[in-house]
């Protein structure tokens, strides 16, 4: 049953229910046509209510439907719509908890609409690259008004019922029982005629162009490369300055044009991708978790920090354990600083500041943290410490307890081995700032337990963190492939760049960040104290030694005023460095390279084409399960634009086959032993298939 009929006296109900969210699919869709035709032959009816079950009024679309022929068949939302707004008898809409995008366009094809306070009411359409599709950009304006429209279009975000009170959208808001408000309501107007439709109010906005040409500058501005936004301002236009019928028709024309733009379709991947990322096939959705009432922190420094913050947030205590009280109170006084900046920019009231930094908590003693549930070690990066860190929590914690490696690239099942409970053990690779950024590494380790996993995913969802799982290898997912983007960026400069020409390209292209100040800004000296392990390790792999020239002169980056860049005191901007320049040009004539000019184009895919070679290894190894989870890592944690949908998402753009014919033609070059395609790239290259 995905919508029930029932009859109440003289008024049909008919009630969404297709949980969670009464996604308005080809089935329900179809039961709403058919309880309205109920309604319709049954003399005794006068009026029709229709609500949702559950949760919600409705969210919407269907997205298990998104992409499938049953999202278009027959009755579509435009049909559904037409059903309701034709009906000879009046229909009202009972909204409660949540009416967003398809939902609410159908509740504003009813004839009268009563809410409960608190409902969230939007239009998110935008966020995936898109606009609302059935009539939402024609009739929403017509009820609360041009502006509010607008702003409610364009930026997606929900906006209470209450807020909405005053407007044409809601006849009334219903305090107490909703099902009882809307009957009454239903009753009492089931003989009122002519039936009112939103798409008969007349819009009156005095000097509309001047609004909607301000309007057009100030979204252009903020829309960056993504289309969809302007493309609503022009939807919203036609409601003023077209007949109903014709800015109907041209909402349609936008919608499709939007669908198929690569910026929607990124934006659909990097949706569907997030929820793709907590389902994991041997961990059924039903697994049993283990309760996480408190956690213990190990380390009071950056990472540590940052760490507790995101459990303070979601309301978690935390302890934090440290060495001495000097870190202690160091580490304890920066969260507490971090906080009142939140607060002074007006992003935190008092009572949540208080609330947050009471629940973070101090310690020098193993014993404070016995009990806690998780205890997540965030120490420095090298496995002789790691190891004493866990021979003493498998010593003191309590049977049960998860322990948790912040580790970014040391092996987890042999950091699970110093411990008599492996299954307790596993990888949560938080990125710097924690508190910020939104990636989750999940490192599972061989015999990470499946209840210890499904937590983790539950932990990360609460928060608010998108939690990718990752097989053990050296780097996980995200840093074994930064190291060959890395590796590129360095060559660059041999060859002929200086730090300046490679961030701007690539920050060109749309990444937050180009390889050289995002060195200064995580510290130079990490990624050195990395290589010095893998010449030893790894021998056969070279690398520019730039870098390690840069770190010889003390020039870790930010924190020590200087790196790739000057730095001048409390400022962060990067000003290119002659001193470096020269020591690169140098480096280059030591090593008898004649240098030469680099376009753009060729830093861009020597940097992002080496992502993608490495990501199909750890595809191929199944490190990473699918493709869209490499896309998640390098959309949240690394600054890849949202517009071009991530590495894989982008190589598949492309095409594959462009994608391989150009590492054909960097094997040509100095470092041509890079360029070997992965077999997994080479093979879906020639079969004309793609990752994702």
């Amino acid at each position: 049953m995905t919508a029930e009929y029932k009859v109440n006296g003289a008024v049909a109900v008919i009630t969404l229910n297709n949980p969670p969210v009464n996604g308005l699919g080809h089935a329900t869709r179809s039961a709403i046509v058919e309880g309205m035709k109920k309604a319709m032959d049954d003399e005794a009816v006068k009026a029709v209510v229709i609500t949702g079950a559950g949760k919600a009024f409705s969210g919407g679309a269907d997205i298990k439907e998104f992409n499938t022929p049953k999202a278009l068949a027959e009755p579509n939302l435009h049909t559904v719509i037409n059903v309701i707004e034709n009906s000879t008898k009046p229909v009202v809409a009972a909204v409660h908890s949540v009416a967003m995008g398809g939902g609410l366009e159908l509740a504003l094809g009813c004839h009268y609409r009563v809410a409960s306070p608190g409902a969230q009411i939007a239009l998110p359409e935008v966020k995936l690259g898109i606009l609302p599709g059935a009539g939402g950009t024609q009739r929403l304006p017509r009820v609360v008004g041009l502006e509010m429209a607008l702003n409610m279009i364009v930026s997606g975000n929900p906006v209470p019922s209450e807020k909405l009170a005053k407007t044409a959208l809601f006849n009334q808001i219903v305090e107490g029982d909703l099902m009882e408000g809307a009957l009454a309501f239903a009753n009492k107007i089931a003989d009122a005629r002519p039936l009112p439709k939103v798409r008969d109010i007349k819009i009156d906005y005095p000097n509309y162009e001047g609004f909607l040409q301000f309007s057009r500058n100030t979204v252009g501005a903020m829309a960056g490369p993504f289309p969809a936004p302007l493309k609503c301002v022009d939807a919203v236009a036609a409601a003023v300055t077209m007949k109903f019928d014709d800015g109907i028709k041209f909402e349609r024309e936008l919608f499709v044009e939007l669908v198929q733009t690569t910026e929607s379709k990124a934006l659909r991947h990097a949706f569907f991708g997030e929820r793709a990322a907590s389902k994991v096939p041997d961990v059924p959705e039903d697994t049993p978790t283990r309760t996480i009432k408190n956690v213990a922190v190990i380390g009071a420094g950056t990472m540590g920090g940052g760490i507790a913050m995101n459990f303070a947030n979601a309301g978690i205590p935390v302890t934090i354990l440290e060495m001495k009280q000097e870190a202690l109170d160091k580490g304890l006084a920066t969260i507490r600083k971090n906080y009142e900046n939140t607060m002074k920019k007006g992003k935190l009231t008092p009572e949540k500041f208080e609330q947050r930094t009471g629940l973070i908590k101090g310690t020098l003693s193993y014993d404070d943290i016995a009990q806690a549930d998780i205890v997540i070690e965030a120490v420095f990066e090298d496995i002789g410490v790691k190891e004493q860190v866990f021979k003493k929590l498998d010593e003191v914690m309590k049977q049960g307890a998860i322990l948790a490696s912040n580790t970014s690239t040391l092996d987890v099942n042999k950091i699970a081995s110093f411990t008599k409970r492996p299954q307790d053990v596993i990888g949560l690779h938080f990125f710097s700032p924690a508190n910020v950024m939104k990636l989750l590494e999940i490192v599972r380790g061989a015999k990470t337990g499946k209840d210890v996993l499904a937590t983790a995913l539950q932990l990360s969802k609460k928060i608010k963190k998108t939690g990718v799982v990752s097989g053990v290898c050296d780097g996980f997912i995200g840093n074994r492939m930064i190291e060959q983007y890395s590796r590129q960026a360095g060559f660059l400069l041999e060859e002929g760049c200086l730090p300046e020409q490679v961030d701007k390209a690539i920050e060109k292209f749309g990444f937050a960040m180009g390889p050289f100040r995002m060195g200064d800004l995580a510290g130079n000296d990490i990624g050195w104290y990395i290589r010095k392990r893998r010449y030893i390790e790894k021998p056969e792999v070279t690398y520019s030694k730039t870098a390690d020239l840069l770190c010889e002169m003390g020039r870790y980056g930010q924190k020590t005023g200087a790196g790739w860049y000057d730095y001048k005191p409390g400022d962060r901007k990067p000003y290119p460095s002659q001193v470096v320049n020269d020591m690169i040009v140098k480096h280059s004539a030591d090593l008898g390279v004649e240098r030469r000019k680099i376009s753009d184009q060729e830093i861009v895919e020597r940097l992002v084409y080496a992502l993608v070679n490495e990501a199909a290894c750890i595809l191929e190894e199944g490190i990473a399960q699918r493709a869209s989870d490499i896309d998640m890592v390098y959309l949240t944690g690394y600054g890849f634009p949202l517009f071009r949908g991530g590495p894989m998402f982008y190589a598949d753009t492309v095409g594959l086959q462009n994608v391989v014919m150009a590492m054909e033609r960097y094997a040509k070059g100095r470092h041509g032993n890079a360029w070997k395609p992965a077999p997994l790239l080479a093979k879906l290259a020639a079969e004309g298939k793609t990752f994702n």
